[in-house]
């Protein structure tokens, strides 16, 4: 697609082409966040207890980042286009293997089967982006595939409970079931509008793959770039996963009105992520990321601080959280899938779908460390993680003008 130019009918295929990545990565984030709204009726239906739940989420994590890093043994061997769709295929299986599980045993192998293949999806969507648009385009294709990220992340919750609600003959399994029906759909888009990739198939790779992956993983510049992308994860999902419980037993915002927080989130997010991506592209990657940085730390304190105030105050906060802290990854990851050569972006992407994988399941502990439930039910500390979710915030903007001094050297760049 670089090579070509850019008339009416190519960029018509541009937008078929993201519009098919755009849905494999809905649907691969919807199928993790789905599970979060269900714990409830997973522990009543399937007789488990909390920490069991528990280890039915994070088998998703770090399955994913298990994954990705087996991964890089063979991601930037293969035609990107081929490598994608098979997987994807697999990634529906094993969500349908989910929504048939007979019990917990089988549900949890399944789920670490789907996050196996659904965190290899995430680096490689991202990889055939920087691999396929030109740096200069590449803000606004990152914002309409990341468009999809930040739509399935807060649209998982009330999704996830109106299904298992509203069809009462399948519970828990309804949204398995959905989010495999819409996948099929989604993959036949995919086999019609993504092209065959191959260009980096073109470069000699020298010696032992694992000398190779060694390489990758401890170049100085791309162990910025690892740093960088944890402590933007940590910065949000240190958060993220405490919000509906702070806001129901602290704020007290009814449960019927958390899945509106979310939906409502979702929208504004839709509509975001392509504006951010071009102004990304016009104004530079740093500056936008920056900008987005610091301004997200204001609804980012209000969340972990708020006290109980009327509904249309916690919507506007939560609706400005969530468009900023997700918008922070366009233009971030704009510059990160630039740091290196295209015939090891698949192998460094992966690593980098690993590091942001293992950090967020890592905020999410650290932040359950530091949180209290009181004898009333109340949170308590939940300020405390929104002070180190501000300094993670921080030291991601002063790092990320060194990782784009490294991304200088690149011949794409103007």
């Amino acid at each position: 697609m670089n090579s070509t130019p850019y008339t009416a009918e190519s960029k018509k295929r541009e937008r078929f082409f993201l519009l098919s990545l755009a849905g494999i990565q809905f649907t691969h984030i919807l199928d993790f966040m789905i599970m979060m709204p269900l714990g409830p009726e997973f522990i009543r239906v399937l007789n488990i207890n909390t920490h069991q739940f528990g280890l039915l989420l994070s088998s998703y994590t770090f399955a994913a980042a298990a994954a990705g890093i087996l991964a890089t043994y063979y991601i930037d061997r293969f035609e990107r286009r081929k490598l994608l769709l098979s997987l994807y295929a697999f990634f529906i299986i094993a969500t349908l293997a989910c929504g048939l599980a007979p019990n917990y045993e089988f549900l949890f192998i399944a789920r670490a089967f789907a996050g196996a293949f659904g965190g290899i999806l995430g680096s490689l969507v991202q990889t055939i982006v920087a691999d396929s648009i030109p740096f200069e385009r590449r803000g606004k294709a990152l914002g309409t595939v990341m468009a999809a990220f930040s739509v399935s992340t807060v649209a998982g919750v009330p999704l996830g409970l109106f299904l298992s609600n509203h069809i009462p003959s399948l519970g828990w399994r309804a949204p398995f079931f959905f989010i495999a029906i819409i996948s099929i759909l989604i993959l036949y888009l995919g086999y019609r509008n993504i092209p065959k990739i191959a260009g980096h198939l073109d470069h000699i790779h020298e010696g032992s793959r694992l000398s190779q992956i060694l390489k990758i993983l401890t170049a100085r510049q791309n162990i910025k770039a690892f740093i960088f992308m944890a402590l933007i994860m940590i910065t949000g999902f240190s958060v993220i996963p405490y919000i509906a419980l702070y806001l129901t037993a602290n704020v007290g915002i009814a449960n019927s009105y958390i899945s509106l927080i979310y939906l409502c989130g979702g929208i504004a997010t839709l509509v975001s992520s392509r504006l951010i991506g071009h102004m990304a592209d016009k104004y530079g990657k740093v500056l936008v990321f920056r900008v987005l940085a610091i301004v997200s730390f204001i609804p980012l304190l209000v969340t972990t601080n708020l006290v109980p105030v009327p509904l249309w105050i916690v919507l506007l906060n939560s609706t400005a959280f969530f468009v900023l802290i997700s918008g922070r990854m366009i233009p971030a990851m704009a510059i990160v899938s630039q740091l290196v050569e295209p015939k090891i972006r698949g192998t460094f992407m992966s690593l980098v779908g690993s590091t942001q994988m293992l950090a967020s399941g890592i905020a999410s502990v650290l932040a359950g460390l530091i949180v209290t439930i009181t004898a009333d039910g109340k949170m308590e500390h939940y300020n405390l993680v929104g002070y180190g979710a501000v300094a993670c915030g921080m030291l991601t903007f002063w790092l990320v003008g060194y990782i784009h001094s490294d991304t200088k050297k690149h011949k794409e760049i103007p």
